[in-house]
């Protein structure tokens, strides 16, 4: 009986410091474009080839490939040619699909993104006591980005909040959007009307000058420590 493994093994031809470029991206093989789409895998890895000399002159990397390891019975093992591609260089060789497969690649990248946020907040670890939670925020942040008002006293803002839960403010503004603590009005983020009242918010001014000398006054909504309490009960996980 036929079974397949997927094993990695670097192009000869590809540059030494791609894994330091791509970090820990996420990535898709070509032969789960191949089923997502419904098109033969020889077929996308035709096109992935196809528009490589054009990626590689303009991004300076080819593209990663990969090998499936198929055994064939009496030791013997078959090694098929795939690709593992990131988000961008998907979308990149999608230009090239009938736009139903593409809509089907796009849905696809937005589950895998949201399936990595529900991943980080499933490693959330509890919160540290309130007399520390300030420090910890100032070691991962640095003093500069506090700018606390005396109306917004012994806030976090959320890029601060962000860091302590292990995500970025990215995810974090879309965690807690799709959970309806929040919304985005007027260029910034809102506390949802039913929290309000709760003392779990409030909000901080910037004044900035420009060369000109022009006077631009910014307003950000910030976390009180009873508001950090409530996300981090809100996500399962006990007081601190």
């Amino acid at each position: 009986m036929k079974t397949t493994t997927i094993v990695l093994y670097k192009n000869e031809n590809q540059n030494q410091n791609e894994n330091n470029m791509y970090g820990n991206v996420q990535h898709m093989t070509s032969l789960e474009i191949a089923e997502l789409t419904g098109k033969q895998h020889k077929n996308v890895m035709q096109a992935i080839r196809n528009m490589e000399p054009a990626w590689e002159k303009v991004h300076g990397l080819k593209f990663q490939l990969m090998f499936r390891e198929v055994k064939i019975g009496n030791g013997a093992v078959r090694r098929d040619p795939c690709y593992s591609l990131t988000k961008t260089e998907c979308l990149y060789i999608a230009t090239k699909f009938n736009d139903e497969a593409r809509a089907k690649l796009v849905l696809r990248w937005e589950e895998l993104e949201m399936a990595d946020v529900r991943r980080k907040m499933a490693d959330v670890r509890c919160l540290p006591e309130p007399k520390k939670i300030l420090a910890l925020a100032d070691e991962i942040i640095g003093e500069g980005l506090r700018m606390i008002n005396e109306d917004a006293e012994d806030t976090l803002t959320a890029t601060q909040v962000a860091k302590t839960f292990n995500m970025t403010v990215y995810e974090f503004n879309a965690v807690l959007r799709d959970m309806g603590i929040q919304y985005r009005r007027g260029g910034r983020w809102n506390i949802s009307e039913e929290l309000g009242d709760r003392d779990f918010v409030r909000f901080r001014t910037h004044v900035s000058y420009s060369l000109k000398g022009e006077k631009k006054v910014r307003t950000y909504m910030t976390w009180t420590l009873n508001g950090l309490r409530f996300l981090n009960a809100k996500l399962g996980y006990p007081n601190f």
